[in-house]
């Protein structure tokens, strides 16, 4: 069974995200809630279903690195057999500099889709955060599509043909909602350069999109936030996230970058937006420009 993500879903941090949550942004028309940093059994999504009647709920990613894919695959079965056409397991392989056991991730993300196939997990059932080329045709061959992560238009477009035309692409994309670019690059530059731009897997993608050692290095340059983070009002946003889908996605998850943050449950001193009433005020507005 094919799923129907929809054009446009929203991204939070699974252990932060509540039932409540889930149903506000189900109200407000997005059609898939990307959840992350889940536990390889799943926990927390069954809840997120029961609390909504048609929305999808889909991983964003799983680390393979978190347990044995056999736990993921009757985590699979058990929600996709309670939520038939409602979950989608996104998986990725995570960064060397995060994951101790960290080692060959080509080699080790063919080793977790032996699992899967083995457990019966459908192909049409699950796709990896591909950045490169190697994974974004491990994922096109064994796969039902793409959830990159850290891109821009441009890499939609090259993760595009890499798929072909049938294949899920779900890109995600930051936003913030601030008409002041100093004030919007402000609020965004720690929360991409403390998080990601120490990652050599995101750096290794953005150079080959054409970002330099400039761009990279400090605090991250002024072009890179730009292309990073769709900043603006909420038609500004709209229109940035509309490139992703003339580029080739099918999907775009959307993640709000707010001022109000907390820490990260799994790494420390990594900053998170902090779901509360102003990041919910961020979502009506986006809703009410989108839908």
């Amino acid at each position: 069974m094919k799923i129907e993500l929809g054009q446009y879903g929203i991204f939070q941090i699974g252990a932060l995200t509540t039932p409540d949550m889930a149903k506000e942004i189900e109200a407000l028309g997005f059609t898939t809630l990307w959840v992350a940093a889940m536990p390889v059994d799943l926990a927390g999504i069954d809840e997120l279903l029961e609390a909504t009647s048609t929305l999808v709920v889909a991983t964003d990613i799983l680390n393979i690195w978190y347990g044995d894919p056999a736990i993921a695959a009757a985590a699979y079965h058990r929600i996709s057999t309670r939520f038939p056409g409602r979950f989608w397991l996104g998986l990725g392989v995570g960064h060397r500099e995060q994951t101790q056991q960290f080692a060959k991730p080509l080699a080790a993300t063919k080793a977790y889709l032996d699992g899967l196939d083995a457990a019966g997990v459908p192909v049409e059932g699950r796709g990896l955060a591909a950045l490169g080329p190697k994974m974004l045709e491990l994922a096109a061959s064994r796969t039902g599509g793409a959830v990159p992560y850290l891109v821009t238009p441009e890499h939609t477009r090259l993760a595009r043909e890499a798929l072909g035309p049938s294949l899920l692409l779900a890109p995600e994309q930051k936003v913030l909602l601030d008409p002041d670019p100093a004030r919007a690059r402000e609020t965004a530059r720690p929360r991409v350069t403390a998080a990601y731009l120490k990652l050599a897997n995101y750096t290794n993608s953005l150079r080959r999109l054409g970002f330099t050692d400039e761009d990279l290095s400090g605090d991250g340059s002024d072009r890179l936030l730009d292309s990073l983070v769709a900043h603006g009002d909420a038609a500004t946003i709209s229109a940035r996230l509309g490139e992703h889908l003339a580029a080739g996605a099918n999907h775009v998850a959307i993640q709000v970058i707010t001022g109000a943050t907390v820490e990260h449950p799994d790494f420390p001193g990594i900053e998170l937006p902090s779901y509360d009433d102003e990041i919910l005020a961020v979502y009506r507005a986006l809703a009410a420009e989108l839908f």
